[in-house]
């Protein structure tokens, strides 16, 4: 019996120590999760989807539209040159913007970290912060409220295309129909040179009647109106994740000033309550001198 004894008591502890350190797992997660900023994460992921829906469908339209501009709108190739190097230079941007967007947002969520570690130090007595985080929360919240009004422009200008691709969708839908009653189908055209995306003397420069219907037909017609509606989507996604972004910050801009502003203000009344005691004490200890004389 008595050698049984240490093996249970070893076996015991073991359990034990299996259990805080279960336990201790289980309250290092706990911490983790406290610490991670929901709704930067949150942000930060709806601005991942939204740029890249934008540049992704957004440069495969530009391409699919300029394949169909060249087949039906402009056979001759010095006619859309010049559109074809805006093109270019909208695609470049495109690249541009994915990379800047994507790398902008990872700092967010790094600011979103930053000041979600700040505020539980705060509410554990251990508040440091400085006038430069202050600062930097700041121009981040400037910023994106500039990158937010620049892809609102942005959402606008994606609507172009879009609009133009449902009145051709609709104007092929038109000619399909059998109760349209359209006499002359020849008539109804789709003039692309009077938006200003091919000049006037583009050759042929418009799509009517049958050829129309064959357009509207085409894979490059397809892909692009539905790509511009995603595209769409996409710097719709992007400008509500910036602003959902600036009230996160705007947020903790405020709390960590008037978090800083009390800290200052403890600060200052405990240096004035040290000097009150320091002040009592010396008098004390000069009455007290003065009763021993």
């Amino acid at each position: 019996m008595d050698g049984t004894k240490p093996v249970m008591e070893s076996s015991a502890e073991e359990a034990q120590d299996e259990g805080q350190e279960s336990k201790g797992c289980f309250e290092c997660c706990i911490k983790c999760l406290g610490r991670v900023p929901y709704p930067s994460l949150v942000a930060t992921i709806l601005c991942f989807c939204g740029v890249a829906l934008f540049c992704g469908c957004g440069h495969v339209a530009l391409t699919s539209t300029l394949a169909m501009l060249e087949n039906y709108f402009s056979t001759v190739t010095t006619d859309h040159a010049t559109l074809t190097a805006v093109i270019q230079v909208f695609q470049y941007i495109i690249y541009g913007i994915a990379s800047f967007f994507l790398l902008y947002a990872v700092i967010l969520l790094a600011e979103g970290f930053y000041t979600t570690g700040t505020i539980k130090k705060e509410l554990q007595s251990d508040f440091k912060t400085t006038v430069c985080g202050r600062c930097l929360t700041a121009f981040f919240m400037v910023l994106t409220y500039i990158l937010a009004l620049g892809f609102l422009a942005i959402f606008c200008f994606t609507a172009i295309p879009v609009f133009v691709f449902f009145n051709m969708w609709n104007t092929c839908a038109g000619l399909r129909s059998p109760d349209s009653n359209i006499t002359f189908p020849d008539s109804v055209c789709v003039d692309f040179r009077q938006y200003g995306i091919i000049p006037v003397n583009a050759t042929p420069g418009k799509a009517c009647g049958t050829t129309l219907v064959d357009v509207c037909n085409t894979s490059e017609f397809y892909l692009s109106y539905h790509l511009y509606i995603v595209a769409l989507a996409g710097a719709g996604a992007t400008v509500i994740a910036l602003l959902h972004f600036l009230m996160i910050l705007a947020a903790n801009w405020a709390y960590l000033k008037s978090a800083a502003s009390t800290h200052d203000y403890q600060d200052i009344k405990t240096k004035d309550d040290q000097d009150l005691e320091a002040e009592a004490r010396s008098k004390e200890g000069q009455n007290s001198s003065s009763s021993y004389s």
